[in-house]
């Protein structure tokens, strides 16, 4: 029986067994096999693949974005739009047949915008060219989800289903669990809140299940079975996600405003370019990135070219982009802004934006 059958079949075990408290364990240890198997289904075979497979595509910009979505939900027509890329296309499916990287320029901010080729169902298991999309996606900073207004809810429920099984967790903290294999005395387990998802014995069989018999397992918040998991497997990534309602043309205005309520939601339309500048704005906001800008003493700051940097950088950082051997003689800066307590503020080197 192969991976893919394996998988299957633990699925539809899963989706056959009630959830109650005399299935918990066997629920839990199911879960564990079926990330066991997805990761072994992730990973590249041994033998030597086909030159020109995959199509990664270089790094470049302050940040990247990828556009994922099923075939025909106008994601060519948004990076046309949005950027001085030509991205091919047309009225029917599987126009885009690989990566076509684009620009947006944005408040002094090259934002690398990826059009992938459109996903299908079971892209996770390599139909179609799923898995270089999905690792071309686990490398970006935020995701922005096409779909059709016209649709419905379920393509996103289908491309949400694609992404999670193969690690890419959209709009969710880091599990708060601390977990670390050692080389003897056995599984300790502690908890610093009350648990109503795992229990210890959960735990311990999930750990049996990876080979795992010697651990330090501390739960600092309530998490599931499939957080610990994914605590464990260690590869997971977890990036913010932008929904993107396109085609709104083509709907009530009631259905336009439903949709636009949604959390992590934005409504547009690349036909008759509708709401595309709110929708950069989110984006800027989602990228969490911020502008800094350099003053010489005794003239006025330069607004023409900005620093472009992610929130939560400190001033060390600023040094880094200006000319790496700054750091090493630097003393302290001045500090301008809203950020600061008064204006200018003295900081250090790891003085922090919003500190």
């Amino acid at each position: 029986m192969g991976i893919l059958e394996k998988i299957s079949e633990i699925e539809k075990e899963i989706a056959r067994t009630q959830k109650n408290k005399a299935t918990e364990y066997h629920l839990g240890l199911l879960k564990a096999k079926l990330a066991k198997y997805r990761a072994q289904l992730l990973e590249p075979s041994k033998s030597a693949s086909s030159k020109g497979e995959g199509f990664d595509v270089m790094k470049s910009g302050d940040a990247r974005v990828a556009l994922i979505g099923f075939p025909s939900v106008g994601k060519s027509t948004f990076l046309s739009l949005m950027t001085s890329t030509a991205s091919e296309a047309a009225s029917y499916e599987f126009t885009t047949l690989t990566c076509i990287p684009g620009v947006i320029e944005y408040k002094g901010a090259n934002i690398q915008l990826l059009d992938l080729p459109g996903i299908i169902e079971g892209a996770a298991q390599g139909k179609g060219r799923g898995r270089q999309v999905i690792a071309v996606a686990r490398t970006a900073d935020v995701v922005i989800m096409m779909l059709d207004a016209t649709k419905g809810e379920v393509q996103r429920s289908l491309l949400e289903k694609e992404l999670e099984s193969v690690g890419i967790r959209l709009n969710k903290h880091k599990p708060n669990i601390y977990f670390k294999p050692k080389k003897g005395g056995g599984i300790s387990f502690n908890s610093t809140v009350t648990l109503t998802q795992c229990s210890e014995k959960l735990v311990q069989l999930i750990l049996h299940e990876y080979k795992i018999f010697n651990a330090e397992v501390l739960f600092r918040e309530d998490c599931s079975p499939d957080e610990f998991i994914d605590v464990i497997v260690g590869n997971r990534v977890y990036m913010p996600c932008l929904y993107v309602y396109n085609k709104i043309d083509q709907i009530s205005m009631e259905e336009v405003d439903r949709l636009a309520r949604k959390p992590n939601s934005v409504v547009i339309s690349c036909g008759m370019k509708l709401n595309l500048d709110y929708l950069l704005e989110m984006l800027w906001e989602y990228l969490a990135l911020t502008c800094i800008y350099t003053k010489k003493r005794g003239q006025r700051p330069d607004f023409t070219d900005a620093i472009i940097l992610r929130k939560g950088a400190s001033v060390e950082h600023v040094c880094h982009r200006i000319h790496r051997s700054l750091a090493s003689q630097f003393k302290y800066a001045l500090v301008w802004g809203t950020s600061t307590k008064y204006s200018p503020q003295r900081g250090g080197p790891d003085t922090q934006h919003g500190a």
